[in-house]
């Protein structure tokens, strides 16, 4: 089993940047399929980007060109840099991961450990 924190949220202007960490312990991220959810108010938690154990990288298309997933196995830390900042990424970021490595998923039903979440906004 696997424990996730996230860290790095808060608030930021319109345009800026951010970049979230997630630590884990218990396990290596190496052995998992790593993701960034999300959820803002009043919706569903959606996919942001994730990480597969090849290192091939996935994005959803609102965030695509703006953020970038990156992991250090060294650390045990997977990263979610976040570029130009809107109003619409204003949400409750989590960190999850996926034992099964056949194959990356977008579905949160899919990812078997979840961080508790950390809070982003983007407001003037």
């Amino acid at each position: 089993q696997v424990q996730l924190v996230e860290s790095g949220g808060g608030l930021v202007q319109p345009g800026g940047s951010l970049r979230l960490s997630c630590a884990a312990s218990g396990r290596t991220i190496n052995e998992y399929v790593m993701g960034w959810f999300r959820q803002g108010p009043g919706k569903e938690r959606e996919y942001v980007t994730g990480i597969h154990v090849t290192g091939r990288t996935y994005y959803a298309a609102s965030v695509k060109g703006r953020f970038t997933i990156s992991r250090d196995n060294a650390k045990n830390t997977v990263y979610l840099q976040m570029n130009s900042l809107k109003a619409e990424d204003t949400a409750v970021y989590y960190c999850a991961s996926k034992r099964d490595t056949s194959y990356s998923s977008i579905y949160y039903s899919s990812y078997d450990y979840w961080g508790q979440g950390t809070q982003v906004t983007v407001s003037s």
